[in-house]
């Protein structure tokens, strides 16, 4: 969808919003939060997760899961495949990486919960991915593909149009 740098920042800024902002509240309901945390500091979580997370997105898992998925679909014309591979690459890479902030953060502020931190981990990864791999394909892709598709790539065309 994005074809410049301009619209990948674009794109990767509602994601990122609409992903860290659910994964938030879905984590703070697994641990138990909702209702025993302020709102400046349930603000400052996702503001922090939201940093982490797109800058993830541009340098590191966003750029490695379109290579990944790329070679994975080069044999297919078809761009559902294309776009699907992008989605699951990127949905691992940044459970992997967001799970490891999660698991930092709930040690930090609450201390070491179990004697595994590669079982906690695990735990970790696996409810981020099990809430995060159908969001993003099912709501969130579609949802923010409609959003950019209709605003900011129309915006794009009318002002080429009038120029």
């Amino acid at each position: 969808m994005p074809t410049t740098k301009k619209e990948s920042l674009q794109f990767g800024l509602i994601m990122c919003f609409g992903m860290v902002l659910i994964m938030t509240f879905y984590n703070f309901y697994l641990n138990g939060m909702i209702g025993k945390i302020t709102f400046i500091e349930g603000i400052s979580d996702f503001f922090i997760g939201f940093i982490i997370a797109f800058i993830l997105d541009m340098l590191i898992v966003g750029p490695n899961a379109k290579k990944i998925a790329l070679k994975l679909t080069v044999n297919t014309n078809k761009k559902i495949y294309t776009v699907l591979a992008i989605s699951i690459c990127m949905v691992l890479g940044m459970a992997f990486f967001m799970s490891i902030y999660g698991l930092v953060s709930t040690y930090i502020h609450y201390g070491f919960a179990s004697n595994s931190v590669v079982a906690d981990y695990f735990a970790v990864f696996g409810k981020n991915l099990i809430m995060a791999l159908p969001l993003q394909i099912i709501i969130m892709g579609p949802f923010v593909r409609f959003i950019f598709s209709k605003y900011i790539k129309s915006n794009k065309r009318n002002i080429q149009m009038n120029n």
